[in-house]
């Protein structure tokens, strides 16, 4: 079952319902967002978190030309799992 969510802004405090260790994985995805040196500021961005099972998942869209994404999500053992999505680049894709 899906649950609507919320937004909350880059930098801002997460709902209280996330629980402290969703939010203390939220706060180092945006730790590791500052360290990627994105084009713009993130704190012009939001985080919109949606329950999924009872479980919350936080996207942060990246606003940059080439895009990309940061997630939080708790797994089935409860733990948060932080994962960077960037777009390939032309390096990238060189063998």
């Amino acid at each position: 079952m899906i649950q609507l969510g919320t937004r909350w802004p880059f930098g801002g405090e997460p709902p209280e319902r996330v629980g402290d260790a969703f939010a203390a994985a939220v706060a180092d995805a945006e730790q590791s967002v500052i360290s990627l040196g994105v084009e713009g500021d993130p704190r012009d961005g939001q985080w919109t978190v949606t329950w999924l099972e009872g479980r919350p998942t936080a996207i942060f869209d990246l606003e940059t030309n080439a895009g990309g994404t940061v997630s939080v999500s708790v797994n089935a053992a409860g733990d948060p799992e932080t994962a960077v999505h960037l777009p390939l680049t032309d390096e990238d894709d060189a063998w």
